[in-house]
């Protein structure tokens, strides 16, 4: 397969910033919004457990909920699409179970010669609460699946904002995700950014290549 040229992901990644103004009236072509959802289902995790769930949100009347769940922040409204970057409640020997048979179903086998795997999984996920959380590790992981779906819009000329300063318990209240057993970690605006957005001609500010990366 052939891959992109380099500076293409460059100039791509410079283009990017996390955009404050959408034009309401620009939304994601169907297509391309596709696209972007494979991207969300290809992001790697640890095991390959995918402790996650992607609440993509399009209703006018939620994202306009949503508003006063984000410190009032107009990107959820005024985006195309608003995704809730979710992790599952309590990720246990089920999910690991559900994984088994989901490998088996790809690559045929059995569960029964995965065993020795899922009794590893079963293994990291049961280590003591003094040692390992499994919702912090969750959310670990979905961080992943945020920037691989940044990255992605970015190749694609589509705007994003991630957005931390959200109440998650809000976010579960407004979208009810106890119900279904997830809790809101992040969540991230995604379309077109306004003509009006001062922030989309600021210079990107980064400390330089030799002060982040060293090479041993």
């Amino acid at each position: 397969m052939k891959a992109i040229d380099p500076q293409t992901l460059i100039t791509q990644l410079q283009w990017r910033y996390a955009t404050k103004a959408f034009d309401p009236a620009k939304k994601i072509p169907a297509d391309m919004w596709e696209v972007l959802e494979e991207a969300l289902v290809l992001t790697p995790s640890s095991f390959g457990l995918q402790p996650w769930k992607f609440f993509v949100i399009m209703d006018a009347k939620i994202k306009e909920n949503l508003v006063g769940a984000s410190m009032g922040q107009k990107q959820p409204l005024e985006c195309s699409h608003h995704v809730v970057f979710a992790i599952q409640k309590n990720t246990g020997p089920a999910e690991v179970e559900k994984y088994l048979k989901r490998i088996v179903e790809i690559r045929g086998g059995t569960t029964q010669a995965l065993g020795g795997f899922g009794k590893v999984m079963l293994n990291f996920l049961a280590r003591p609460k003094e040692q390992f959380n499994v919702e912090e590790w969750a959310a670990l992981q979905v961080y992943i699946a945020l920037g691989n779906f940044m990255t992605s819009a970015a190749l694609l000329g589509i705007d994003t904002c991630p957005m931390e300063g959200i109440n998650p318990a809000q976010y579960d209240e407004v979208l009810g995700l106890s119900a279904k057993g997830y809790k809101t970690a992040v969540a991230c605006a995604a379309g077109y950014r306004s003509d009006s957005d001062k922030y989309a001609a600021i210079p990107k500010v980064r400390f330089k290549l030799e002060e982040v990366v060293e090479r041993l």
